[in-house]
């Protein structure tokens, strides 16, 4: 390693990677940094770097292998799909993430979006853009304290939308085999994966993307869902197997879906789910928020400098045994 650690900042979007530049040369690093998702591009600007932050660009076992230098991989999300873990923990290199910067904003995405569908608020709108203020045609609502609002993993971000939606439904049924009991609050019923699609009229996904969970949401799935169902997804677009969801919101089996992430981004004008009458679509905002954007980049910063200086990070990725 040189005698000034190198540090690589990739693909940052809407965040402002200034704060991290400044963060990182405060503690005495060269820090540059590249707007690029090329692999060649990104491969060429982080030889020998001792730290790289990712946004969603990738950083596969090929391009690990490649720089022998690396000592922490840092991303920019609670998500860690676009790094090949396995890869790095053989590799000793230290992965973080961000937990928690958006655990509110992301929950109160997910919940606005599943009242905005129970309550047909864009189509509402139309309507009265349309100058009609009969409201023809409209579904007729169900009320959320008849229905059961399902949870697909039960983190931070599941916990507190829980925190959030428990006033509002009858019952909060959730299915987390990770999360210790102590979390799990009274308000909150866990139970198995089948018996939270079969109950649940709003399916609210919180769970990583993982080779487990990729298209876990299928035709399977959605069958076994009550007729007249909602789907809110504010986690990963590879949880959902799109064509599926598709068929269900055309027959009407799915009464709505909420989805902030597609598994494709930025996904074409004439994607049929960004287009659906039935969905609403955001591009992958839930995070968003004053405190969020500015948390998103500077915590990375942090936990490079820590691992870099030999410190404990504050957020590492605590891969299992059983990854490596």
């Amino acid at each position: 390693m040189s005698a000034t650690p190198r540090v690589l900042i990739t693909d940052a979007a809407d965040l402002d990677h200034t704060i991290a530049l400044d963060l990182l040369s405060a503690a005495g690093f060269e820090a540059t940094y590249l707007d690029s998702r090329d692999r060649e591009e990104i491969l060429a600007a982080a030889r020998g770097c001792s730290g790289i932050i990712l946004g969603y660009a990738s950083l596969d076992a090929g391009m690990i292998a490649e720089l022998p230098e690396l000592r922490v991989i840092a991303t920019m999300s609670a998500g860690f799909d676009m790094v090949d873990v396995r890869a790095a923990a053989d590799a000793g290199i230290t992965v973080c993430t961000v937990p928690s910067a958006a655990t509110q904003d992301v929950a109160t995405h997910a919940f606005a979006g599943m009242l905005a569908l129970i309550r047909q608020i864009p189509r509402s709108q139309a309507l009265t853009k349309a100058a009609d203020w009969s409201g023809t045609g409209l579904p007729v609502p169900p009320r959320p304290g008849n229905l059961v609002l399902g949870l697909v993993g039960f983190g931070r971000i599941a916990q507190y939308l829980a925190e959030l939606a428990a006033p509002a439904f009858k019952e909060i049924i959730a299915y987390d085999p990770f999360t210790p009991a102590e979390f799990w609050p009274a308000s909150v019923r866990q139970a198995g994966l089948d018996e939270v699609l079969a109950s649940a009229n709003v399916l609210s996904l919180h769970t990583p993307l993982t080779p487990d969970t990729e298209n876990l949401i299928n035709t399977k799935a959605l069958e076994a869902m009550p007729a007249g169902s909602y789907l809110v997804n504010v986690s990963r677009g590879g949880l959902v197997d799109e064509a599926a969801l598709l068929a269900a919101l055309d027959s009407g089996k799915l009464a709505g879906a909420m989805l902030d992430v597609l598994a494709r981004e930025p996904a074409p004008a004439d994607h049929p789910l960004v287009t659906h009458p039935s969905a609403i679509v955001t591009p992958h905002t839930a995070y968003r928020s004053d405190a969020s954007l500015r948390e998103y980049i500077a915590l990375p910063a942090r936990n490079v400098v820590a691992v870099l200086r030999g410190a404990e990070p504050e957020t590492p990725l605590r891969v299992p045994a059983a990854a490596h």
